[in-house]
């Protein structure tokens, strides 16, 4: 009996430890994306941290799958309390967005993912308008990602003559290239390609290598093609106004300050998962094809034309996108190593 109580004593005072203290905030945390995805470890990787960081005094609780969330209405719907905390894609939204989405196509010539968040941060600290459009929600992590290729189901493409009456689904920065190739573009969801793949509703899609073994694209496309799409960063993951607003203000500053760790954590991920992709095509049919320089030069001569004029066309919703995709250029060929000191945060 004595054994019982001594062991009684011993598991109370263990449920008493402030250790299994519960959380003072949960908090809700959503992504279109399984758990296993490599985007959805570095948001596993974040909140472990906040959660240590915080002492336990915040907790999450994840849906993953597209539980919550869907690809094109993140932004709203993160904003109106779907959750507290979501993947948020603004290259996607169906509105609202105009300036975030272009944006992702003036980084012509940027080399690293650092580079890209390092930009990205630059224009939003810069431009006002990229605030107007993340209204209501506070941005936690900025994402840059590897350089996108072209992956087709039958054809393979070795040159860019080879684009010439592809379907293919593209991000909003590459459609009018890819236009002026003789492809037929499409934007859609990246949850949407690998249903679109199978049924042959698409040709292709263009994507990074990692989405060969990540998204299972070897299943339903045999042919991958080293084109360099040159990419920028957007704001991707972020917290609801009202969710940030009952957090208290040491708590905003951890999670305002874990901001570089979940960046970080993006980036070793996205890395990784480039590499997993590139090997996992060596032995599961997937053709690996690089093209001639002479059609990644004229290539990207056409992309940057083309970005030029998205950036003007940003003036039919009342912004001014050439001052940024100047600027944007002008940081990637300092090095894209810091913001101007001078920098004012009004845009000209």
């Amino acid at each position: 009996m004595r054994k019982l109580l001594t062991l009684a004593l011993g598991a109370l005072i263990a449920a008493c430890s402030p250790h299994q203290k519960p959380a003072e905030y949960t908090l809700t945390y959503a992504s279109p994306y399984p758990p296993a995805h490599p985007f959805s470890q570095a948001d596993i990787a974040w909140m472990k941290h906040v959660e240590t960081a915080s002492h336990g005094r915040i907790a999450f609780k994840p849906f993953w799958s597209g539980a919550l969330l869907s690809s094109d209405m993140s932004m709203v719907e993160i904003r109106h309390g779907l959750a507290d905390i979501g993947l948020i894609t603004p290259i996607y939204a169906r509105g609202g967005a105009h300036m975030l989405r272009v944006q992702s196509g003036f980084y012509s010539g940027v080399q690293t993912i650092a580079d890209q968040v390092t930009v990205y941060d630059c224009l939003a600290a810069r431009f006002p308008e990229f605030g107007k459009e993340l209204a209501g929600l506070h941005v936690l992590a900025v994402q840059g990602g590897n350089f996108p290729g072209v992956l087709t189901r039958s054809k393979p493409v070795r040159s860019l003559a080879d684009l010439k009456g592809l379907r293919l689904r593209a991000q909003s920065d590459a459609i009018d290239v890819l236009r002026a190739l003789g492809a037929d573009p499409v934007n859609m969801p990246m949850g949407e390609v690998y249903s679109a793949l199978a049924k042959g509703v698409i040709d292709g899609v263009v994507a990074p290598a990692d989405t060969i073994k990540s998204l299972h694209f070897a299943e339903v496309a045999h042919h991958f093609s080293t084109i360099r799409f040159s990419r920028g960063a957007y704001p991707a993951r972020a917290m609801s106004d009202a969710a940030w607003r009952r957090l208290p203000p040491d708590l905003q500053q951890l999670v305002a300050a874990s901001k570089t760790v979940w960046e970080a954590a993006l980036d070793d991920q996205i890395l990784k998962a480039e590499k997993a992709g590139i090997d996992y095509a060596a032995g599961h049919g997937v053709e690996m094809l690089s093209l001639p320089a002479a059609d990644q030069a004229r290539f990207d001569a056409l992309y940057n034309r083309f970005a030029l004029d998205q950036a003007r066309r940003l003036a039919d919703f009342g912004l001014k996108g050439e001052p940024v995709f100047h600027e944007a250029q002008r940081l990637i060929a300092g090095g894209a190593k810091a913001c101007p000191a001078s920098q004012s945060g009004v845009s000209p």
